[in-house]
Formats: C-alpha cells, structure tokens, sequence
C-alpha cells in the first residue's frame, strides 16, 4: 500500500470515529461548534483521499527519466570531447611522423648524390689519369734501359691509380728485367709473356723495348682482368696470373 492511500486511510478512520463521536455527543446535548470541526476534517479527508496515488508514482519516474536524459547528455558530450582530442592528438602524431619520413628520405637522398658526385669525381679522375698515359712510340728506342727507366716508363704509361698494382707482377715477374727469361717455359720480359712472341701484336721489337712489353702487358692485364689490380688480386690468390 501506498504512503499515501496509508494516510487517507488513517485520516479517514480517525474522522469517522470522530464523525461517530460528533454524533453521539449533539444527541447528547453538545455545542455546534464541535460539529463544525468534525465537518471540516471530513472535508480535508475527503481531499487527501481523492489524490490518485499513481501521480506521485508517475511524477517521480518522470524526475528520474530527466535526470538520466541529463546525465547520458552530458556523457555523450564527454565522450565526444574526448573522441574529439583524441583525434587531435593522432592528427599531430600523424603530422609529425610524416615529416620525419620526409626529412630522412630528404637526408638519404641527399647522401645518395653526393656519394654519386663522389663516384663520378673519381672515375672522372681516372679517365683522365687513364687517357694521359703515353704510348709506347713515343719513347725514343735504345741500346739499353735502366731498371730506373724502365720503371718512369712504365709510370708514363700505367694509369696513376693501377701503377703500384702493376709494379707488384712486373716486380715479382722479372724483377723489372726486360730481358728476363724462363728457361723452362719460355716466358719473356718484364710481364713474362708466354710465349714471348706474344708481345708482337704490340710491337716487332718487343725483344729489346721495354715500352713495347708495357703497352703489351698493359692491354693483357686490362682484357683479362679488368685492370692491373685486378691483375695482382688474382696472382696473390694463385702465384701467377
């Protein structure tokens, strides 16, 4: 039972009891005023009762109702401003590590044309230590040659960056000997060309010139290695080349 069908109902008992005894006491010989006090509490009763007690339920689910609407408002609202600051901050994370990508590919491109400038410093350097080498006929011929002269010719010749490479065969070939010869396999002159006879296609006197077998070997060690380093790889790998 509800309070307030609980409070009528006391009311309402207490106001016929004292209804009752209002009765009683006028046919007892009492005043008129207290049968006005006993009409008037009937009448109150009578309001209170007449309140339907589903109202009050009803006013209240009606508060409760507002008071969720409010609070899921205001959660919708919180829950926007933190889905809102969330995406700011991704946003900024987003910004700056795309331009971290873009400063290191910027830096690695950046060092990949200097070491290309680099590269193409230095094989411009060795083109043209390459195309100032002297060519054998431009030696004037001679009786005899020093091992000094033998090696400035060969200085002359050699391109600057291969030189030390090719006096490290020729050194360990002939000691720098044009004369040098095997005797048990034939090779000949500075490069030991085997047979001799294969300087020819450089020069009819590779005998006795020195220029002539440098031109020779020269032309060998770049066919068949790639240079004269390439040369002195393979003969430190197998005692010959």
């Amino acid at each position: 039972m509800s309070r307030i069908s609980v409070r009528g109902f006391a009311v309402a008992s207490a106001t016929a009891v004292t209804t009752v005894g209002a009765v009683v006491g006028v046919a007892a010989g009492h005043d008129q005023g207290t049968n006005d006090r006993v009409e008037a509490t009937a009448a109150d009763t009578t309001l209170l009762a007449d309140i339907p007690a589903g109202q009050n339920v009803r006013a209240q689910a009606a508060s409760l109702t507002q008071q969720a609407d409010t609070q899921s408002e205001a959660a919708e609202s919180a829950a926007k401003k933190d889905a809102e600051e969330a995406a700011r901050k991704q946003a900024a994370e987003d910004a700056t590590a795309k331009k971290e990508a873009a400063d290191e590919a910027a830096k690695k491109k950046e060092e990949a044309e200097e070491k290309a400038k680099e590269r193409e410093k230095e094989e411009k350097e060795q083109v043209s230590s390459r195309s100032a080498t002297r060519d054998a006929s431009s030696f004037p011929a001679k009786s005899s040659y020093s091992v000094a002269e033998v090696k400035a010719m060969a200085r002359s010749m050699v391109p600057g960056d291969q030189f030390q490479c090719f006096s490290n065969i020729v050194n360990n070939e002939s000691t720098w000997d044009y004369t040098a010869e095997n005797p048990s396999s034939g090779a000949y002159g500075l490069v030991q060309s085997l047979p001799g006879s294969k300087m020819a296609s450089a020069g009819a006197d590779w005998r006795t010139n020195p220029a002539t077998q440098i031109k020779w070997g020269l032309g060998y060690m770049n066919e068949r290695y790639g240079s004269p380093c390439g040369a002195w790889s393979f003969w430190q790998a197998n005692q010959w080349y």
